[in-house]
């Protein structure tokens, strides 16, 4: 039964009751039959107007009512824009209002899931190339080996070393990827501690000084002469640190220069910028930069990209310490990447 009926029945019973109480009043009072007569038919013509009124009284709430069950409709069909008008009745404009809000966060929901989706599929992909050029290189100069095809020693110590080189780069993206799904599992806890980002720097550009030597790069660092601790997981920040050095390492031309500033700030953050002297970002790329297996460089050369994990697995750390990290393009060359940590209490 609809709603309509609904009420219009319910005003008819309350009517229909309201008249035949009158009736047996006016029979009881012994009225003579012209004023009998002309109180029936004023309680008749009230019952009409009665039932003409409820019926445009009761528009605004069939109409609201009618407006979400097709704002539903449509929800179920996949169509998230349409918003639902206010109603002058309080309870249905908040009905309305939270109807209203409600759509929004479904959207906003479909389209997470959507994109993560996409993101998915993308990622799915991408893993598969970047474990089949190893694997692929494994296997071929394995079967070279097995076939006896190479006869002098220096070309097999070369082979032996290509193949070393090829199970790390394949162990090294496995063990980014475990790291990623580790900090993607809600709940993951941080050691923290109170640590000095000066020894942490330093900490990280000792795991790095053999890239920078072979490079013949200069490590510039300019940190304040006092700084604050912070409270971080020591482990987990060291990881986030090392994989943006050795992005602006990898990107650095020979005998370039790699700069690390530090920055204290009024709000009690610490701001550490990496710039490097690179071929720098193109625009459209910087907006997905510390997105998973993302890489500028299109040919994917393992040369000049690594696997494009290090930097969405920095931006996770940086993140679970309530700090922000971005990306700048310099005015001259290269580009700078920075993030933000408190400041230990």
């Amino acid at each position: 039964m609809k709603i309509r009926t609904q009420l219009l029945l319910a005003n008819l019973v309350s009517i229909g009751v309201i008249g035949v109480f009158l009736i047996f009043s006016y029979i009881e009072m012994v009225l003579p039959p012209k004023v009998f007569n002309l109180l029936v038919l004023i309680t008749l013509v009230a019952t009409v107007l009665s039932t003409i009124v409820h019926f445009y009284l009761t528009q605004p709430i069939i109409k609201s009512i009618q407006d979400i069950s097709d704002g539903a409709e449509k929800i179920r069909e996949g169509n998230f824009n349409d918003q639902l008008k206010g109603s002058k009745i309080v309870e249905l404009h908040t009905m309305a209002v939270n109807f209203n809000e409600m759509n929004n966060q479904l959207q906003k929901t479909f389209e997470h899931l959507t994109k993560s989706e996409s993101s998915r599929k993308q990622l799915i992909a991408n893993i598969s190339h970047d474990l089949r050029t190893p694997i692929a290189s494994i296997q071929a100069f394995t079967e070279a080996l097995e076939d006896g095809v190479v006869e002098d020693q220096e070309t097999f110590q070369q082979y032996l070393r290509t193949l070393n080189l090829e199970t790390q780069r394949l162990s090294h993206l496995i063990d980014e990827l475990f790291q990623l799904s580790q900090l993607d599992i809600e709940g993951v806890t941080l050691d923290r501690q109170s640590y000095h980002l000066d020894q942490l720097i330093l900490e990280t550009l000792q795991n790095q000084w053999f890239q920078i030597e072979n490079k013949k790069l200069e490590v510039d660092v300019d940190l304040p002469e006092r700084l604050m601790p912070v409270l971080i997981d020591s482990e987990k920040m060291k990881q986030a640190i090392i994989n943006l050095l050795e992005n602006a390492i990898r990107y650095s031309p020979i005998k370039g220069t790699i700069k690390i500033v530090g920055r204290q700030d009024v709000k009690g953050y610490m701001k550490i910028s990496i710039i490097d002297e690179g071929p720098g970002i193109s625009p459209e790329d910087i907006p997905h930069i510390f997105e998973r297996l993302y890489r500028g460089e299109k040919s994917r050369n393992k040369e000049t990209g690594g696997s494009g994990l290090g930097l969405a697995i920095a931006k996770s750390i940086i993140e679970l310490h309530s700090g922000e990290i971005g990306v700048e393009q310099n005015t001259k060359a290269g580009c700078t990447f920075w993030f933000t940590i408190p400041e230990g209490k």
